[in-house]
């Protein structure tokens, strides 16, 4: 088997276990990686032989991309004391910790390595944290705050990570440096986020066909985290801005087929890349039975203490920084979502599984220094991280459906229920309120005015029937069974028209062009109902 088999493996693996999870109740990036892990042991599978400064700008520009489509940035805005406490405080908290442990116990291992090890593996990975959480059905508030977490802390990670490695291959730090350093590395990522974000929604106005528009928010990503890395800026957060700012405003409320194949298109790139990036991370335990070859016992020990560092120090962080969060949120009636008791505050702690990210970044360890000798303890460094990434993601993931049922952890149905019936009623009366500007302008018959008033109001019925009364209710219920039954023949028609179709296109003389053509205009009738 050569690579692009390898890939191709990766890549329907991606596909079949979403569904297989879904059946077993498992989370697909854990299985992903499972899977690579057992082609790791194949005798006749290769070595996964990827630069690693190119993992970083390949996966994590689509997968931020794609994440970011599932917020907003008002979720941001009113969570940005949690997102802080968990996205830069406990990142720093577990660089600490993880640097004074691992230095006292590996030996020959410097201050700043030590500390580039405590950055790699701090930062929970965004995509696992959404892919687990997102199915378990937790409350949305859980789900927000692991989102901001995951998106924010690898800018944090990152950049430690970067000014711990400069300082161990050269040998000197400077404490102001590395603080301007990171200053101007979020300021660069700012700058280049909202250039790029500004200048890609002017592009996208221009091009106005959906495919092409597609095909630009694909780049848009990596041109984004590779310009910001240019000027030394951080490329993850020079995505993260240029996604939230797209989000925000370059949406046309009225493009309908161009929204629906855009989700579709990124649903597609968020399951592809994250099924090949979790079971690259499998697949990568080849290096790590490299480095631990004849050291077996020791580097297994030395493993099991950091793992039980990153994970204690998540927990001992978490407790007192949520019940903080919600004293403060009490105090002062802020719109911010936090964990609302201890079980909610375990289960976010359960999910900090290390992912991409820390693979990335252990396998971008220098081989030397600056004076040519080798970099101390990498070996001992890349097992450590590894053992970190596969306990915390394969372990915390195989058990986490198990925990959340056993807390009795649910989602918030009641405040999802009332959401929607706020914006069903909000849509009947934006609905209602354009009908009546229409009314004045043009000369409606009083049997139309009538009854669009009444679809003025089924459309916020259909989003939440609590918006009506019971009676009301039943009436509603009765017509929406009369639209399913047309709706219903209707589709069998359209079904008959496009067999006809796609029939004529086999026949001699028929233009493929043209019967395409009236093929899509069928689909779009059919789409739209």
């Amino acid at each position: 088997m050569d690579q692009l088999a390898l890939l191709f493996v990766l890549l329907i693996g991606a596909v079949v276990t979403v569904p297989l999870g879904d059946r077993l109740g498992l989370p697909s990036p854990v299985l992903m990686t499972l899977g690579g892990i057992v082609l790791a042991l194949l005798p006749f599978v290769p070595n996964v032989d990827i630069p690693p400064e190119f993992i970083l700008p390949l996966v994590l520009p689509p997968l931020l991309y794609a994440s970011v489509q599932r917020t907003s940035w008002r979720q941001f805005a009113a969570n940005l004391r949690p997102i802080f406490l968990l996205a830069v405080a406990l990142v720093f908290v577990t660089t600490a910790a993880v640097a004074a442990v691992a230095g006292a116990i590996v030996p020959g291992l410097p201050i700043a390595a030590a500390v580039a090890l405590g950055a790699l593996v701090a930062p929970p990975d965004p995509v696992a944290a959404t892919a687990v959480a997102g199915s378990l059905g937790l409350p949305r508030r859980l789900v927000s705050i692991l989102e901001g977490e995951g998106l924010f802390n690898d800018v944090t990670a990152i950049v430690l990570y970067h000014v711990a490695i400069a300082a161990a291959v050269s040998g000197s730090f400077s404490l102001p440096r590395a603080v301007a350093e990171l200053v101007l590395s979020a300021v660069v990522a700012l700058a280049v986020g909202l250039a790029l974000g500004w200048a890609a929604k002017k592009l996208l106005d221009v091009l106005g066909d959906a495919t092409l528009q597609i095909g630009l928010t694909l780049l848009v990503p990596f041109v984004s985290y590779v310009l910001a890395e240019e000027f030394k800026g951080s490329g993850v957060l020079a995505v993260l801005v240029t996604a939230l700012f797209l989000a925000e405003y370059a949406t046309d409320p009225d493009d309908v087929l161009g929204r629906l194949a855009g989700h579709t298109f990124w649903e597609v790139v968020d399951t592809l890349v994250t099924g090949v990036a979790f079971g690259l991370i499998g697949l990568e335990l080849h290096t790590v039975f490299h480095a631990a070859s004849g050291r077996w016992h020791e580097m297994l020990g030395t493993g099991a203490v950091v793992v039980a560092v990153v994970i204690g120090v998540r927990l001992l962080w978490l407790l007192p920084a949520a019940w903080l969060a919600k004293k403060l949120h009490r105090r002062r009636d802020l719109d911010e979502e936090i964990p609302m008791s201890w079980r909610e505050t375990v289960v976010m702690w359960w999910s900090g599984m290390r992912g991409v990210a820390s693979v990335a970044l252990a396998l971008a360890i220098p081989l030397r220094t600056d004076d040519g000798s080798p970099f101390p303890a990498r070996d001992e460094m890349l097992f450590i991280a590894f053992a970190v990434i596969v306990a915390t993601l394969v372990v915390q993931g195989l058990t986490l459906p198990w925990l959340v049922k056993r807390l009795g952890v649910e989602p918030d149905a009641d405040a999802e229920r009332e959401l929607s019936r706020r914006l069903a009623v909000r849509v009947a009366k934006a609905a209602k309120r354009r009908l009546k500007e229409i009314e004045q302008d043009e000369d409606l018959p009083e049997d139309l005015v009538e009854q669009l008033h009444r679809r003025a109001y089924e459309v916020g019925a259909r989003i939440s029937p609590d918006m009506v009364d019971e009676e009301r209710r039943e009436a509603h219920a009765q017509r929406v069974e009369r639209i399913r039954t047309v709706q219903r023949i209707q589709n069998e028609m359209l079904s008959a028209a496009r067999h006809e179709v796609l029939a004529a296109r086999s026949e001699p003389g028929a233009d493929p062009e043209v019967v395409d053509r009236v093929l899509r205009q069928l689909d779009v009738r059919s789409l739209r109902g």
